[in-house]
């Protein structure tokens, strides 16, 4: 069971007048314990006044701010770092698998009215608005366990982003009045993401409506109201109907790897006059529309053309994984079949061999900052430099044979 501040520091302080040696913690504990919670109450007592002057009346913010509680477990959570860097072949098959491709597809046919009159009012298609719900929650299935009051206002007296998640409490706290709420039911993640599709209080506010017409918007309880939502977020992120996210294409041999990523961006038809084709090997054709190669698993996995409908999935989650998995996830639900090119064979990289890979390239005179561990921009753009020199694809992927020319020793414990 789970003890609060005071309730350890009441124990400890009847170990102490006994003798006890409790699990190895002083009165030193006990008095940082104790500062932390007149620190967390202070701190709470000035966010219930801001909630009152921000228009919560003064009942209800007594009344939710006397139950919010400290939550430690979600400043471990904050300041955690994974110990694996996430790589996409374990990303992708983790989440675009047969159990959410079957389960979309019936809540499609459970949902089939609403689901037409979202697509015909907001220009989201279906499979679409089901893809984001799956990876979300699992079609509601975990929406998260936290409360997230208690999250919010935990990481509002945590000074390292206080601005941002005080002003995402005080809105929580204004959704709860407005709507009516339950706080005992407002659970999420651990940041404070709420309901079936996973909205912070901002986006709630802004974006959140009532699909079921019963006078309340709840992200928790309702479906209708979750898509609705969702289509609506979506329409005013930028969707543009009638487009595609993106889609598997295939690349010509001689294609020039420096062509990768966002900052190349070509109009399909300069992209199919290139020998760029779809996946099975089709013409892309002609059109206008903006689109750039991603390339997530090295060139020995699946290349994928995005279109500017892919930009807008990474506004609600900046990930070209996330992204990717959302528009294949909709293509399964839709009818669609399995990629043409497989997910290659990759190790589990630690943060520890991405920061050897980055020390390497930086002792060879390749500059990709600071060796935090993190495969970002500067890193993969280093890692086409080494190739380059090497007379490697140019791909700028840490694959096996990347990291063996670096000197990166790759075993299963390091």
């Amino acid at each position: 069971m789970r003890r609060t501040i005071s309730g350890t520091l009441r124990l400890l302080l009847r170990a102490s007048t006994t003798g006890l040696i409790f699990s190895g913690l002083t009165l030193s504990h006990v008095a940082n314990a104790q500062t932390a919670q007149d620190d967390f109450d202070s701190c709470k007592a000035g966010l219930q006044q801001r909630a009152v002057e921000g228009g919560v009346s003064e009942p209800i913010a007594q009344q939710v701010f006397s139950k919010i509680k400290y939550q430690p477990r979600v400043i471990e959570l904050d300041r955690s770092q994974p110990e694996f860097v996430q790589t996409f072949p374990g990303y992708f098959s983790k989440r675009v698998n047969d159990w959410r491709i079957n389960k979309g597809r019936e809540l499609a046919a459970k949902h089939k009215e609403l689901l037409a009159d979202l697509t015909k009012k907001y220009g989201i298609p279906a499979h679409y608005l089901l893809a984001f719900w799956g990876l979300e929650t699992n079609f509601g299935g975990y929406k998260g366990k936290m409360p997230v009051l208690d999250s919010l206002a935990t990481l509002a007296c945590d000074p390292r982003r206080s601005t941002f998640f005080s002003k995402e409490l005080i809105t929580a706290v204004k959704l709860l009045e407005a709507q009516s709420l339950d706080q005992e039911r407002m659970v999420g993640s651990w940041a404070g993401a709420m309901g079936h599709t996973q909205f912070m209080p901002s986006a709630y506010a802004a974006y959140a409506v009532d699909g079921d017409n019963d006078g309340q918007i709840n992200l928790w309880d309702s479906e209708a109201d979750a898509l609705t939502s969702a289509a609506n977020f979506l329409a005013q992120l930028g969707w543009q109907p009638g487009f595609r996210w993106g889609r598997e294409v295939m690349l010509p041999e001689s294609f020039d790897y420096r062509l990768l990523g966002y900052s190349n961006r070509k109009s399909v038809t300069e992209w199919n006059d290139m020998g760029v084709t779809k996946a099975k090997g089709d013409a892309l054709g002609e059109s206008d529309i903006a689109s750039y190669l991603v390339m997530p698993a090295g060139h020995e996995g699946p290349t994928f053309l995005a279109y500017p409908n892919f930009r807008v999935i990474m506004r609600w989650n900046n990930s070209e994984f996330y992204a990717i998995a959302v528009g294949r996830l909709a293509d399964r639900i839709a009818g669609d079949g399995k990629m043409i090119a497989s997910l290659p064979d990759l190790p589990a990289y630690s943060r520890n061999h991405i920061i050897a890979l980055q020390q390497s390239l930086n002792a060879r005179g390749i500059d990709v900052g600071g060796a935090d561990g993190i495969l970002g921009p500067a890193t993969r753009e280093g890692i086409r430099q080494f190739q380059l020199s090497q007379d490697m694809v140019a791909d700028g992927f840490p694959s096996l044979s990347v990291m063996e020319a670096l000197g990166v020793t790759i075993t299963p414990n390091s």
